[in-house]
């Protein structure tokens, strides 16, 4: 079994500091990475971390769990995967940040890997070679905007406490096929679900001004638990968009949460909210509008387990 290496680099108008911390904050990937849909913490430490990590990869959804460690001194993350998906046998990898001279730094992405069949080898290297571009440039995006990334990037929730069962509530938002009869603002759905628990999934809704807005995501769906997703065309005002719903059965019913993570594209503020706006602005208005779509999904869930639970006892 022969390793292969990779490396890929990129220079960046930002000091390596600052592009080091967003690649060090790997919980953020979600809404600064395209591949990247969701991460999941396994451990942390000071120096070190393991997560599960789901991305796509040549067009489909992969996940694995990694370990890194981290030099915050020597601007280096080293990475490597524990399990791998095959036709991956084996792979990890290190982030270097190197200062240039008059500014910015020059990022290094480097990779190693082995393969379950050499006859994938031409494949999975034109795949590392897709998502390390797409990651590279992802990095410089935000780092270039000169903004830290607390400023750029919040995350907020409802909770809200429904009747019924979770396997009730976790129906009703899993099966977004049946929305647009279901939710006043969700006009069309296509979902294609080839994977179970795997959605590709493009929705138009409706806006407060009448207008209509598509958007398209990937959906990972845990049987009653959990429905996280990550848009993979964000609009104008955002440069990435993820969120989750989470449900656990408590008090009689299930308490769900509705999560959102966004990066705010802040060229876009005034474009978008009008003359003199600001992020603060932005932060205030993706609040109101993505928590009251949420908190409308949630009302309608409701409805529906309620509607389940009654039949069921009659």
């Amino acid at each position: 079994m022969s390793e292969h290496r990779t490396l890929h680099t990129r220079d960046v108008a930002a000091p390596p500091e600052a592009v080091y911390g967003l690649i060090e904050d790997v919980g953020r990937w979600p809404v600064i990475f395209e591949p990247t849909v969701r991460v999941r913490y396994l451990q942390r430490a000071a120096a070190t971390e393991r997560f599960q990590l789901w991305a796509t990869v040549g067009g489909e959804v992969k996940t694995w769990t990694s370990r890194r460690t981290h030099d915050k001194a020597a601007r280096r993350i080293e990475f490597r995967q524990e399990r791998s998906q095959p036709p991956i046998a084996s792979m990890g990898g290190a982030w270097e940040f190197r200062p240039l001279d008059g500014g910015g730094c020059r990022v290094l992405l480097h990779h190693d890997f082995t393969a379950t069949d050499e006859r994938a080898v031409d494949g999975l290297i034109e795949a590392v070679n897709a998502n390390s571009e797409r990651e590279l440039a992802a990095a410089a995006r935000v780092a270039e905007l000169g903004r830290p990334p607390e400023e750029l990037i919040f995350t907020f929730e409802d909770e809200v406490l429904l009747p019924g069962t979770a396997a009730d509530v976790f129906t009703f938002i899993d099966r977004a096929d049946l929305w647009p009869d279901r939710l006043p603002h969700v006009s069309r759905v296509d979902l294609t679900e080839t994977v179970r628990g795997i959605q590709d999934m493009e929705m138009e809704t409706v806006t407060s001004d009448g207008g209509a807005h598509t958007t398209r995501s990937i959906r990972l769906c845990f049987p009653d638990e959990l429905i996280v997703y990550k848009q993979l065309v964000p609009p104008a005002l955002l440069i990435g968009h993820s969120g989750a719903w989470e449900l656990t059965e408590r008090d009689g019913g299930t308490a769900v949460v509705a999560r959102h993570m966004v990066a705010v594209q802040p060229a876009a503020v005034a474009k978008v909210l009008g003359p003199g706006k600001d992020l603060a602005d932005a932060r205030e208005f993706l609040r109101d509008a993505l928590g009251t779509n949420s908190r409308t999904t949630l009302a309608h869930a409701g409805e529906y387990a309620r509607a389940r639970r009654k039949g069921a006892l009659q």
